[in-house]
């Protein structure tokens, strides 16, 4: 992963290279997987719709643009990210983009999000506007406010709610006016495995975080806690398709996913084994964890 000095000294203070770093590409995969897993679980049950699906995703992709966006700055401004920082460059700290351009930035993001919003209101009606509001205010509470969520150990539970049960089944919902139990068993293992990029990324950052006053879990729980979390929330992941063929008869293309499963054992064996910046691998190996089982799952569920 790249280093603050390296990165700084090739991309230019306001340029777009500025912005599209500050965007973090590689963390779009965990809103592009949820609105997938949910539009297949919509084709399951008969009542796929492809303009939703796309407003869906567009949607996600923004307010996870601008809840990155949010924690980019606010976590300047509070100090977390600083030269001790073991993680990518972020744009604030390394002086890409000043914290008023990063502002401007993220209302403007928020603005944007009405475009497919105002859509997927027509379509699913006054839930939608609930989910929209609940989703931009937790991203932005996430590190900011009067009482940032990943600052008290609550970003796992935000990550988890978020990005598995309210992105899965608020997809279904707008296809298919309804969240049956398919969808709610169908984000478990995609809130799971987003969770555990966050869980990577607090264990690496540990150290630093305390100084910063972060109390994220892993600082609460130490190292073998954060170990134990990213166990515990891959038997979520891979327990989840047993569940779908057993519990809710399923055929058995569901258990595609299971193909994935020696990486999700190799990348907690790193964990347990790594420390410091030796773990932005494995956490992106995580987030690439994510897309795969999304893109398994997402097939066996069509197929099924």
């Amino acid at each position: 992963m790249p280093g603050s000095a390296e990165t700084t000294s090739v991309v230019q203070p306001g340029s777009l290279r500025a912005w599209v770093l500050a965007c973090r590409p590689a963390t779009l995969t965990a809103a592009v997987v949820p609105v997938m897993v949910g539009s297949a679980v919509a084709h399951a049950v008969g009542a796929f719709r492809a303009l939703p699906a796309l407003a869906a995703l567009v949607g996600a992709i923004l307010i996870q643009i601008a809840t990155n966006f949010a924690n980019d700055v606010f976590d300047h401004e509070k100090g977390a990210d600083t030269e001790e920082r073991l993680g990518p460059t972020r744009a604030t700290a390394s002086g890409l983009l000043t914290p008023r351009q990063m502002r401007a930035g993220l209302v403007a993001t928020i603005a944007l999000t009405l475009v497919p919003g105002i859509y997927l209101v027509a379509v699913g009606g006054w839930p939608i506007v609930a989910i929209g509001i609940a989703s931009v205010l937790s991203g932005v509470a996430y590190t900011g406010g009067p009482y940032p969520l990943g600052y008290h150990g609550l970003g796992d539970v935000f990550v988890f709610v978020f990005f598995g049960l309210v992105a899965v089944c608020g997809t279904v919902f707008v296809q298919v006016d309804a969240v049956p139990p398919l969808a709610w068993l169908a984000s478990v293992p995609v809130g799971a495995i987003a969770t555990a990029v966050l869980v990577v990324n607090n264990v690496r950052d540990r150290e630093t975080d305390v100084k910063a006053g972060k109390r994220t879990l892993a600082v609460r729980l130490g190292k073998r806690g954060g170990i134990a979390e990213y166990a515990l929330l891959m038997v979520m992941a891979y327990a989840a398709p047993v569940v779908a063929v057993l519990g809710l008869g399923l055929g058995p293309w569901v258990l595609l996913p299971l193909a994935s499963l020696p990486l999700a054992i190799v990348l907690l064996n790193k964990l347990a084994t790594g420390e410091g910046r030796p773990l932005n691998a494995v956490l992106a190996r995580t987030a690439m964890l994510l897309l795969v089982y999304g893109a398994l799952f997402s097939g066996g569920l069509v197929l099924s």
